[in-house]
């Protein structure tokens, strides 16, 4: 992986080159991750990457992280590794390395203090990278898009299972401690969410699992995700109903089955983000059901469950061959009960390939 990496590197340098900035710093989190391959630890003392945009990176960690920095095989990217002792201050020591710096940049999730550290070091106020990050991550390569391919598989494994775990008589929690094993046991190294939602608990598109009772006839919202080997994500949303589910809910699943169809088949290279929100969102809209759908209708995914480009109005990206993003319109009635069906999906040359491939028709245990 250390050829994938360096290249990923030097795009960074080149497209810090084209821009007014003249260096890049990274601390631990998917942007190390995707750029280094180095899954560091988000510690207090500091771990970040340098690039330049001449080409050249350094790392700085803690010594007590060296070894796991050189097992990750950081040196063999081209990047020189610098350590740190407790008693050392970090960012003065990567600063003599790095030289002098006009405008720098910091990938968006690092920690102020750390942004704080860098700025004091330098002497210059730092700024976000924004796009520059997102622009390189959020086109997936054929491995990538492999990976993801992985991913769905796996979490589809868990949902094609539901029927051992989901029934009337126990908790959310119950059934979401098992579909958690069963994440695991699907080949995901991390849990990242389950989310079990049943009856008026599924308005809540982020519910958090409860020691509420399933009861019999009501909806169930199960959305379920997780890390693999690889580091890419899984994220996948079914519907289910132990028994008959009221008349009311059956209509409004059939526009949202529709919408979320419309979607699939409008998302292909050349339409806007936001189009394929609208085309999801009009159809809901036209049924009355524009009010309880409250958020957009996607999300980028690749090593962070939630990146660039998002399925939202107002994002007028053009979408190309890989892409990859969630495609999750739903419907929520306070007190009552809510819906969401959502695929992973991927732009191909001619429209997407899907991730996600179980039924997406409610499902009745």
């Amino acid at each position: 992986m250390s050829l994938i990496h360096s290249e990923r590197i030097a795009t960074v340098a080149s497209q810090l080159a084209k821009s007014a900035n003249d260096v890049l710093f990274i601390t631990p989190g998917a942007d190390l991750r995707y750029l280094t391959g180095y899954d560091a630890l988000p510690l207090e003392r500091l771990t970040c990457l340098a690039v330049r945009s001449d080409g050249r990176a350094w790392m700085i960690v803690p010594t007590l992280e060296k070894p796991s920095a050189l097992a990750h095989g950081v040196p063999d990217i081209g990047i020189e590794l610098l350590d740190w002792q407790e008693t050392e201050n970090p960012y003065q020591l990567l600063m003599s390395q790095v030289g002098a710096i006009e405008r720098p940049l910091v990938n968006n999730l690092m920690w102020v203090e750390k942004a704080f550290g860098i700025q004091g070091s330098s002497g210059v106020t730092v700024e976000l990278a924004g796009k520059l990050l997102s622009n390189i991550r959020e086109i997936k390569s054929a491995q990538e898009i492999t990976f993801l391919h992985e991913a769905g598989a796996a979490i589809d494994e868990v949902h094609s299972n539901m029927d051992k775990w989901l029934r009337p008589g126990r908790t959310e929690r119950e059934v979401g401690r098992d579909i958690a094993e069963a994440i695991l046991a699907a080949g995901h190294v991390t849990v990242d969410f389950v989310i079990v939602a049943s009856g008026p608990n599924g308005a809540s598109p982020h519910h958090e699992l409860s020691d509420r009772v399933i009861q019999a006839g009501e909806p169930v919202v199960v959305d379920i995700g997780g890390t693999m080997p690889s580091g890419y994500c899984s994220d996948c949303t079914r519907m289910y109903v132990c028994g008959q589910a009221p008349s009311e809910y059956v209509e409004h699943y059939a526009v949202l089955l529709a919408a979320q169809e419309a979607a699939r088949q409008h998302a292909r290279p050349g339409v806007t983000c936001e189009s394929v929100d609208s085309t999801a969102r009009d159809i809901l809209t036209s049924a009355g059901l524009g009010d309880q759908f409250i958020h957009r209708t996607g999300h980028g995914i690749g090593m962070e469950t939630h990146e660039e480009p998002y399925i939202v109005s107002g994002n007028q990206t053009l979408l190309v061959p890989g892409h990859a993003f969630s495609i999750e319109p739903g419907f929520y009635f306070a007190n009552k009960y809510g819906a969401r069906i959502e695929d992973i999906v991927i732009c191909t040359d001619t429209g997407i390939s899907s991730a996600n491939n179980t039924s997406r028709e409610l499902v009745v245990l």
